[in-house]
């Protein structure tokens, strides 16, 4: 049952509900007017007089505050749904989020929030992705994961979905940005994931619940993504990617970029080497990104019983020049006359079958 007095957090959710208005309005509505439900309920000729909104904007408030009956239905509901708004002012609202003028008056969310002490790491990329991006993303989330990274990306097809199942297969917790509400599951292929992350890491949306996921909301989701970690991960991106939107918000945000070197004339791989190219770090081992941290690489070995015959060619080469001692990757290449895109695509697959271990700073060495 609905009681009749309009509380601040009710007004806070009809708010969020107005086209077009954003963090950065909803904060200008509450300071002008004191709080949440003194802008929700202020009367047309103050809204004026205060300039807050344009005349447009203004109408568009207005026209919207008929819905207030439906939106405090909504409201009521959203426990039973298991879904928390999270305001700027509540104790849990990520402190990561601080900096930002643009960052959200509210968050809903299914599971938990990523716990502010805690490192993390976005891992983002192309949806259309190879193979090569599929085991980077589900290596690297996984192992660093495995060294306690929280792991964030936006559940999309492809390395998003994923760098959420590497860190779900090692039972870690994983959160995902959504670009739509956080009771809907876009793209259907990742419910498995989306549920996967209720019980252990969270999903969070900066829109309403039921938000349907339409073009121009994810380049808005994307920097929370950015915003959310202490370093974004960059796998396989065209040149014109989406990708490299959420790296150009790091980037703003002054956080650290690394990006998945690929073959130079691989489409997929052209947003990649062209972020190397202006100043990214490359991407070659997760010790690089723990090292930024401030985090050892111990990794937790699993034992293959792989023979050398079913290497394909170019892992083969690599492998029989790999050392017990750390090698530089050129060095690798030069003893395998193999490029050092083509020595850093067997590397990983080596690194991945728990053959060759990466000791940072490009630096490779046989397992164990």
């Amino acid at each position: 049952m609905t009681s009749n007095t309009l509380t601040d957090r009710e007004a806070l959710y009809c708010l969020c509900h107005v086209p077009g208005f954003g963090g950065v309005t909803i904060r200008g509505l509450k300071d002008t007017f004191g709080t949440y439900l003194s802008a929700w309920r202020v009367k047309p000729q103050e809204l004026q007089k205060s300039g807050v909104l344009t005349e447009r904007r203004a109408e568009v408030f207005q026209e919207s505050r008929k819905h207030e009956s439906a939106w405090r239905k909504e409201f009521a509901d959203l426990a039973q749904k298991n879904i928390r708004v999270i305001a700027e002012c509540d104790p849990d609202y990520p402190t990561r989020f601080l900096p930002y003028k643009d960052r959200p008056a509210a968050l809903f969310v299914k599971g938990s929030l990523p716990e502010n002490e805690v490192p993390s790491v976005a891992i983002v990329g192309a949806r259309a992705c190879t193979e090569y991006g599929k085991e980077a993303a589900g290596f690297y989330a996984g192992e660093l994961a495995n060294a306690g990274v929280n792991i964030i990306s936006g559940m999309a097809a492809g390395v998003d979905g994923y760098a959420h199942r590497g860190a779900i297969e090692r039972g870690k917790p994983t959160y995902a940005v959504l670009g739509c509400g956080v009771n809907v599951c876009y793209p259907r292929e990742n419910y498995k994931i989306f549920h996967a992350m209720e019980e252990n890491g969270g999903i969070l949306s900066e829109f309403v619940p039921g938000t349907r996921p339409v073009a121009m909301n994810f380049p808005m989701r994307n920097r929370i993504i950015s915003a959310l970690a202490d370093a974004v991960i960059i796998i396989e991106a065209r040149e014109k990617s989406g990708s490299l939107i959420t790296a150009d918000f790091a980037l703003e945000q002054g956080k650290e970029v690394f990006a998945l070197p690929g073959r130079a004339n691989d489409p997929l791989s052209g947003g990649c080497n062209r972020l190397i190219q202006g100043g990214a770090n490359m991407l070659l081992s997760p010790s690089d990104v723990l090292e930024f941290l401030g985090m050892k690489y111990e990794r937790k070995l699993t034992i293959h019983k792989f023979s050398q015959n079913r290497l394909a060619k170019n892992e083969n080469l690599v492998y029989a020049s790999v050392d017990s001692r750390p090698r530089y990757l050129e060095e690798i290449a030069a003893l395998c006359g193999l490029s050092v895109t083509e020595c850093m695509e067997a590397l990983l697959k080596l690194e991945l079958a728990g053959l060759v271990f990466g000791t940072g700073n490009q630096y490779y060495k046989k397992a164990e």
